[in-house]
């Protein structure tokens, strides 16, 4: 009997250009364009909710029931109103999903800078921007980069199930293996999605400890 590694080298060998569209397609559509879209909308929102109080309660209560939905009924929803079948409604779920992580510790990173700290850069002469963009922001980074880094890691695990919805990505093979039980497509499937995450999260990390200043790191 062939071992199960065997098979899965073999089955690699044999589609490389299946395995590695696979990998593109969920590093590509289904981590890299929700989570940059999330990063868009969010960022700004978790500023803007450090200044309003109103806003504040819609926008994070609102992310927080998006991230209760369970993620299979969050793609049939989708689905239902109108988003089809394949990447739209895998990227609309993921980037919800991608949401509240990131703007919850862009929240709390603004947040948590010292008032003193504030105080001082106003009686500099600082503008509101200004402050924001040379005092708060730069204090709050490593709070926002570990938001980052958790919606990444989520939508590497939850874009496997994209492949339910019609999408690609790595999910195709574990779906495949689950339906035909072959243990070694389920392996090629979930193993490089576990490898990619600890390698996304790796290098956000080198990317957060090149980007904050000497100074600011702990």
């Amino acid at each position: 009997m062939t071992p199960v590694y065997i098979k899965v080298i073999n089955f690699i060998q044999n589609n490389p250009q299946e395995f590695l569209g696979a990998v593109r397609d969920h590093l590509v559509l289904l981590v890299t364009v929700p989570v940059g879209l999330a990063i868009l909308v969010a960022v700004p929102l978790g500023i803007l909710a450090t200044r309003y109080r109103w806003l504040e309660r819609i926008v994070m209560n609102t992310a927080n029931v998006m991230q209760t939905i369970p993620s299979l009924a969050l793609l049939a929803l989708l689905i239902v109103l109108g988003f089809g079948i394949g990447y739209p409604p895998a990227i609309a779920a993921l980037f919800l999903y991608s949401l509240l992580p990131i703007l919850r510790n862009t929240y709390t990173g603004l947040k948590n800078v010292d008032p003193f700290i504030k105080e001082a850069a106003t009686g500099m002469g600082m503008t509101s921007m200004q402050r924001l963009r040379m005092v708060e922001l730069p204090l709050a980074f490593s709070v926002i980069m570990a938001g980052i880094r958790t919606a990444t890691v989520i939508c590497i695990g939850t874009g496997t199930l994209a492949a339910l919805a019609g999408a690609g990505g790595l999910g195709i093979f574990i779906v495949r293996g689950l339906q035909m039980l072959w243990n070694h497509l389920i392996i090629v499937g979930a193993v490089p999605a576990a490898i990619m995450a600890l390698l996304a999260d790796f290098v956000l990390g080198k990317i957060e400890h090149l980007v904050i200043p000497r100074g600011l790191r702990e």
